[in-house]
């Protein structure tokens, strides 16, 4: 069912100079929707809408984490990390050990990944007492009915996934339904052999980099919902739809048999991609942007988003250049260290961002 209020919405957000959203993928649906508004015109070569002589660029933005990341820093090395989860989850030597961290969503996919796993006990039997699946599930919107049916469907796979395949002490799914803080993740994060991120549909999704982040000894696989935003710029993941059960868990047996050298060629490329496009990168794009616009709209110009400075960044999965990102590089690193340094932002920047109700994204799991 549509929104009854679906073209207020969208005249509303068009009075923004600057609409900034996490993916390429979403600024074209949006550019879509707003192609079916009168008196719109979209210049999809600049992603510039024009609605009664108002100008308003529509930008990609994807969210992302600092770099260097504290938490990282002030974890333990990556193998004392691995034999305190172990040791507190009581695994026995050998046995792999898989993580995924979500809100308690229907977004989030938790019971298909489940039902991958099941797959993957089913057709290799070989990886049964060999495995196990840690399942972060933090509460969300319990007071909602939708909520509360995905809760007890995740309870349920579980329990029956663990009757099916669990011997002894041994139980190849582990829910832990409560809050964990910040570093207790990364603890885990960086104990585990593989991180499964199988959302269903994610505007980012930090997890997937966090995980990255923490992985300085370059080891660990990263097996990545297609449908997750992050997916575009973190090539060096094992891709999977998680609405293909087969397929997943296909994916998660590559990624428990990973030769190391393949884990360390894949989780370098990736650690370098958000090195580079990190959080201070993030920040600098929009206030680079937000300044320009500006300038712009005093000097009666059009925006100029287009520049020497820039240089071009694919976050598409696909091969088509037709739908890159053009990210800014050059005068962003100023912004960038300013942030980085919390020293007071310029007064041209700081004026930017009194343009009419920019839309930013937000840090969600």
């Amino acid at each position: 069912m549509a929104c009854p209020w679906w073209r207020e919405l969208l005249y509303g957000l068009l009075a923004s100079s600057i609409i900034g959203f996490q993916t390429t993928d979403d600024c074209v649906h949006f550019l879509d929707s707003v192609d079916a508004l009168p008196r719109c015109r979209v210049d999809r070569t600049q992603n510039v809408v024009t609605r009664d002589g108002h100008r308003t660029a529509v930008r990609a933005y994807p969210v992302s984490l600092e770099w260097p990341n504290s938490l990282v820093s002030e974890s333990l090395p990556v193998d004392a990390c691995r034999e305190a989860v172990r040791r507190e989850l009581g695994l026995e030597p050998g046995i792999r050990l898989g993580i995924g961290v979500d809100r308690l969503d229907y977004t989030k996919g938790i019971v298909h990944k489940l039902l991958a796993i099941e797959k993957l006990l089913e057709d290799r039997p070989d990886l049964r007492g060999r495995c196990v699946f840690v399942q972060i599930a933090e509460p969300s919107r319990t007071g909602l009915t939708a909520y509360r049916d995905i809760r007890t469907s995740v309870v349920n796979a579980c329990a029956r996934i663990n009757e099916r395949f669990g011997t002894g002490t041994y139980r190849p799914i582990v829910l832990r339904e409560r809050h964990h803080e910040p570093a207790e993740v990364y603890r885990f994060l960086r104990a585990a052999d593989l991180c499964y991120v199988g959302s269903l549909h994610d505007g980012m999704n930090l997890v997937a980099k966090e995980f990255v982040s923490s992985r300085d000894d370059e080891r660990g696989v990263l097996v990545l919902s297609r449908f997750a935003g992050a997916a575009q710029q973190l090539r060096g993941a094992l891709m999977v739809n998680p609405y293909k059960i087969e397929e997943s868990a296909i994916r998660l047996a590559e990624a428990l048999q990973m030769p190391e050298q393949e884990q360390a060629d894949r989780m370098r490329s990736m650690r370098t991609v958000v090195a580079e496009f990190n959080a201070f990168w993030w920040a600098g794009q929009m206030i680079e942007d937000a300044a320009n616009s500006r300038q712009a709209g005093r000097s009666k110009n059009t925006i100029p988003f287009a520049g020497s400075s820039r240089r071009r960044l694919n976050f598409r999965v696909g091969e088509s250049a037709g739908n890159d990102v053009t990210c800014t590089a050059g005068t962003a690193a100023a912004a960038r260290e300013r942030l980085r340094l919390h020293d007071p932002i310029d007064r041209a920047a700081r004026g930017a961002f009194r343009l009419r109700s920019p839309v930013w994204p937000c840090r969600t799991l």
